[in-house]
């Protein structure tokens, strides 16, 4: 393997408190050293960076990949593909699949497949068998065969028995719960956020209330078995002031959002139709709001995508018919460029910690970071390029982002993968 030397950049590493010019030395797939310079060698590869940013690579913390079973909307690899064009070098691969990640040899099925993909793929295991909230899954036996978490994300896990022993049996494993919080008998026949905008729009709603009721109940089992509960893509004002008031109380609990949650509001189904459908669905102005408070007082932990590719022909069913859900591991760092480092609501240190760093922590992940002796996952980002989110040039094999045809400021370069250069624009 070549040894290569990333010199000029401006490096952003929250886990090291680093944020200037520094010149990275790449060897054997690890940052071998780091220092303001770096005298290259007759055997290095130079990987000039002047006027960009050089970062971890990412950690999503939440990705569908369909495989097994939705082959048309996404495979790994095709995920992975999409997930290095945007500077993703982890993620977490959810196991609502067909058949559901819900024994040792599915987890072992999808390790497999992601030793030929582009990023580090971590599976997540399922709850209950067969994501039907019944029956726990075997969780000692996914977890030696390399689990990474459970979630039954999709659905929520609505008998409060079984979440309790799954959060205590993934206590004794060390291992977190990720919870799809929606109470599906408030929710059910709804397809976006109740309010003025369904009513003008004669669509049946979701009350944010579905959400905010199962992070309620989520937090009392969290406390009571101790037990570390992760609440996924939080979307609305009453989940963002729930999680805040039980982290005062020192509650285990982690919370994620997503880019579409702090950038869109209700309105854009009226302008993106079934592009704008997901679950939780798009919240008011003022949702949008708190969620950009929560990230900044850090009542959000982390920042994932809740990727979700469906395909073209499904998405042009009616509202009501579609399926939820959009793609997003391409437009995730320059979303979070736009909306929050260049409006400020959040410095570029602590963007960068909400998507590698933290993750990274809260999953047990060996990467977020930029130390020395780490695995060389990186991204190289160019602040001031613009372009423009085309159909045409989408990299998972489903198009439905409510972004296409946005041009950005702000794009990722380059992206290396334990020191092999995986994406190059």
């Amino acid at each position: 393997m070549e040894n290569l030397l990333i010199f000029g950049g401006r490096v952003i590493d929250p886990k090291n408190n680093r944020d200037g010019f520094f010149d990275l030395l790449i060897t054997n797939g690890k940052i071998s050293k780091i220092a303001k310079k770096i005298i290259p060698q007759k055997n290095f590869k130079l990987i000039p960076t002047q006027d960009q940013w050089v970062m971890p690579g990412l950690v999503d913390a939440h990705v569908h990949l369909r495989e097994p079973g939705g082959e048309n909307s996404e495979t790994i690899f095709s995920g992975t593909k999409a997930a290095v064009s945007g500077g993703v070098t982890s993620l977490l691969a959810m196991a609502n699949t067909m058949p559901p990640i819900d024994t040792s040899k599915k987890i072992k099925f999808v390790l497999k497949r992601a030793q030929k993909s582009l990023a580090k793929v971590y599976p997540v295991g399922a709850v209950t068998q067969g994501l039907k909230g019944k029956k726990l899954t075997n969780f000692s036996q996914m977890v030696k065969a390399g689990c990474a978490a459970f979630s039954d994300d999709g659905r929520c896990v609505m008998d409060s028995g079984i979440l309790r022993e799954a959060l205590e049996k993934a206590k004794k494993l060390g291992k977190v719960v990720i919870e799809h919080c929606e109470d599906h008998q408030l929710s059910k026949n709804g397809f976006m956020n109740q309010g003025s905008v369904s009513q003008k729009l004669g669509i049946c709603g979701i009350p944010s209330q579905s959400e905010a009721v199962m992070v309620a109940r989520d937090i009392f089992l969290a406390q009571l078995t101790r037990s570390h509960l992760h609440c996924a893509h939080v979307s609305c004002k009453e989940s963002v002031e729930l999680i805040r008031a039980a982290k005062k109380k020192g509650i285990p609990i982690s919370a994620e959002t997503c880019p579409h949650y702090f950038t869109l509001t209700e309105a854009e189904v009226k302008r993106h139709g079934t592009f704008a459908k997901m679950k939780p669905p798009l919240r008011t102005e003022e949702d949008m709001k708190a969620i950009k408070k929560a990230l900044r007082d850090g009542t959000i932990d982390i920042i994932a995508t809740d990727h979700a590719p469906h395909s073209l022909e499904s998405k042009k069913k009616s509202f009501e018919q579609a399926p939820f859900g959009i793609i997003g591991l391409e437009t995730l760092f320059v979303l979070v460029y736009e909306e929050l480092i260049l409006k400020k609501i959040l410095s570029p240190l602590k963007a960068v910690k909400l998507l590698t760093e933290i993750p990274a922590r809260i999953f047990g992940l060996p990467s977020g970071n930029l130390s020395q002796g780490s695995p060389a996952d990186i991204f190289i980002f160019d602040p001031k390029a613009k372009w423009t989110y085309k159909q045409e040039n989408v990299q998972s094999k489903s198009v439905n982002s409510p972004f296409l045809g946005r041009t950005f400021q702000g794009k990722v370069k380059m992206t290396l993968v334990n020191g092999k250069i995986v994406f190059q624009a």
